[in-house]
């Protein structure tokens, strides 16, 4: 399985023989379709209006909501995050997506979380390999994330930004996570490759290098 960052919760995820997917196609300032993305499946956690969906090629299956889904052999069972924000009597919503692939290798998209996920949500999942977690802004704090990252336990951990938080500020929160974490903070690559014989037995965090060059 390889995963790319296309900046904030944008990832294209492939696997050889398996559908590709590409999650929350969005960008402030850039229009996708300048990158030529190509996906089977377009993965949306939040704020659908902001998304570039029509920009991804190819695509042929959206998934925008909470369910569970087969897409060729591809099992995805979207987790419905929301809370209630009382201080604007409004709904925030989000969608976590959980990808099973037949070679059961497993990714974990948190989207635009909001508050600490309910641990029976969390004990419904299989084994999570990749775990792309946003990092900073009014995501959760640094101990609620060490609280989340334990009861999940991935192999492999990818910070994304989120979508209300500057690169300067993403960066300064990556910082403190690192730090928290208690390991160094080392150079962006530009691809994860995850497979079932090379996985880590303690959680790595792996920084990748946004191809949008939000970082």
């Amino acid at each position: 399985m390889e995963i790319t960052w296309y900046g904030y919760s944008c990832f294209r995820i492939t696997e050889r023989g398996q559908k590709s997917i590409v999650t929350d196609p969005y960008h402030p300032a850039r229009d996708l379709a300048d990158l030529r993305l190509k996906a089977d499946l377009v993965t949306v956690s939040h704020n659908r209006e902001d998304h570039q969906v029509a920009r991804i090629r190819d695509c042929q299956y959206v998934i925008a909501g909470p369910g569970e889904y087969e897409v060729g052999g591809l099992f995805v069972t979207g987790i419905a995050l929301h809370r209630h924000d009382e201080a604007n009597d409004a709904v925030l919503e989000n969608v976590a997506c959980h990808f099973e692939y037949p070679n059961d290798l497993n990714l974990l998209h948190m989207g635009r979380l909001h508050q600490l996920p309910d641990q029976s949500i969390i004990e419904q999942l299989d084994d999570v390999h990749a775990l792309l977690l946003p990092i900073g802004g009014t995501a959760l704090g640094s101990d609620q994330l060490a609280d989340l990252i334990s009861m999940i336990e991935p192999n492999y951990l990818v910070p994304m930004q989120p979508p209300d938080i500057r690169d300067s500020d993403f960066a300064t929160a990556l910082d403190g996570f690192f730090k928290g974490m208690g390991v160094a903070r080392a150079e962006p690559q530009d691809t994860l490759r995850v497979t079932a014989t090379g996985l880590p037995e303690q959680t790595q965090v792996v920084q990748l290098r946004s191809l949008t060059g939000t970082d």
